[in-house]
């Protein structure tokens, strides 16, 4: 069996969860090492990387979209080999500086280029 190529498009902050759990289903059905999985977050789904959950006076209180299980599931899933990369546009319009983006996230010029160079490289698209 040759090796799955699949790209999943995020380009809306609410699509994260689903975009991660369907990434998790496919890896547990086809094996960790069957496939060559990228993410590209582009538009405003790139502003969970924007802000983090502070911990506060004991509490935690979360200061906009970013989700400390959310990051959790991607730097786990980057240990399994998947690739996360946002687009340099998305990130300038939504105010994210690129000095901020957790390690495991790659930055590309645009985000349509690196869906449309992977659709190219037989990557199937897949938009939670």
């Amino acid at each position: 069996m040759s090796r799955f190529k699949v790209l999943f498009h995020v380009n809306e902050s609410d699509k994260w969860q689903r975009a991660l759990v369907s990434i998790t289903n496919f890896l547990n059905d086809v094996g960790q090492g069957n496939a060559d999985i990228e993410v590209v977050a582009n538009s405003e789904a790139v502003s969970v990387f924007r802000n983090r959950c502070l911990l506060t006076g004991g509490g935690g209180q979360c200061c906009g979209t970013a989700s400390g299980s959310l990051m959790d599931q991607m730097k786990k899933l980057s240990e399994m080999g998947v690739s996360f990369v946002a687009c340099r546009n998305a990130l300038k319009a939504q105010y994210v500086d690129e000095e901020s983006l957790p390690n495991f996230v790659a930055v590309v010029a645009s985000g349509i280029t690196e869906i449309a160079r992977k659709q190219t490289e037989g990557y199937a698209y897949i938009k939670p």
